[in-house]
């Protein structure tokens, strides 16, 4: 049965001040690196726990995944969750999305930077022996939530209170209930040629009015502006997912950006709009480099808690 209370933080709430990790196990030893990740799946939690006491008001919110590679390594005697795939490159017909690997996945938000630093310290005491850094990208909360481009977020992800139907694996997959798929990808936008374009060519890029979020009629779009490209519809019912894309800079290197986090009870669901944007071109790759992209399941916080207690190995 769904339940959002024994599900790890899949929601959409972006948070003030955020870090993605992505991590490759340095595999030297198996039964080491299964006794050192059983300590981390414990520790992590009463990290969480404790940091929410200490600073109740932050809103610390923390989801750990494994991708397949990672997942086979530690488990090679456990089924793998059923949409757990090795995301490969996608390719359309102008754009591609790459593929960059990575085993473990964090991904912490807070109202304060201090709060969501702490976390991650405390958690690379356990990690940083068994691991290497892929990538840790710090993001932040825009002007007024508004993504990096100057357009408002998130208005088509289902409200809170619907969240969980579209986050979190059902009886379908009943080994695996609670869990999640999550996919990252990093996005480098030329912020110059955007800027260089008119309000107007922006709002037809995108498919909505950058000012009060209005959606522009379909005759006003471009025919593949962002809200087209990416709606993704199945015998005329909409797909959804929880989405997050989430700004981060270094404005003094020109190195600005979108890290995209999407959360899916079914990982087929975002492949396919993933495929469906390369393959209408979505308006936002012609001035965009995607960096990575890898896919990890986030674990039940129940599942956690059998991992961390060996019933995986």
């Amino acid at each position: 049965m769904i339940s959002a209370n024994l599900a790890q933080d899949v929601w959409k709430d972006p948070g003030l001040n955020v870090s993605f990790v992505v991590l490759n196990l340095k595999r030297m030893n198996l039964q080491e690196d299964q006794s050192a990740m059983a300590t981390f799946f414990d520790r992590s939690q009463a990290i969480i726990r404790s940091m929410r006491i200490r600073n109740p008001q932050d809103n610390l919110q923390v989801a750990i995944g494994l991708s397949q590679t990672a997942w086979k390594y530690l488990f090679p005697h456990h089924s793998v969750p059923k949409e757990l795939e090795n995301y490969q490159t996608l390719t359309g017909p102008k754009y591609s999305m790459p593929a960059s690997g990575g085993d473990l996945f964090l991904h912490i938000r807070a109202a304060q930077e201090a709060v969501v630093y702490e976390v991650l310290r405390q958690m690379m005491i356990f990690l940083r022996p068994i691991t290497s850094v892929l990538d840790e990208t710090k993001g932040f909360r825009f002007l007024e939530g508004r993504s990096i481009i100057g357009f408002m977020d998130g208005t088509e992800a289902p409200a809170l209170e619907d969240a969980a139907e579209y986050a979190l694996i059902g009886a379908e997959d009943p080994d695996y209930e609670n869990g999640s798929y999550a996919f990252a990808q990093k996005w480098q936008h030329n912020m110059a040629f955007w800027e260089q374009m008119s309000v107007e060519k922006q709002e037809q890029a995108v498919g909505r009015k950058k000012f009060d979020d209005l959606e522009l009629a379909d005759y006003a779009k471009s025919p593949n502006a962002h809200n087209v490209a990416s709606k993704l519809e199945v015998d005329g019912i909409e797909q959804k997912i929880i989405r997050m894309n989430v700004p981060f800079s270094n404005p003094a290197l020109d190195f600005t950006g979108t890290y995209f986090i999407g959360y899916a009870r079914h990982w087929l669901v975002t492949k396919a709009m993933l495929e469906q944007m390369l393959a209408q071109s979505d308006f936002l790759l012609t001035f965009s480099e995607i960096l990575s992209g890898q896919l990890f399941f986030i674990p039940s916080r129940p599942t956690l808690i059998a991992m961390a207690d060996g019933e995986f190995f």
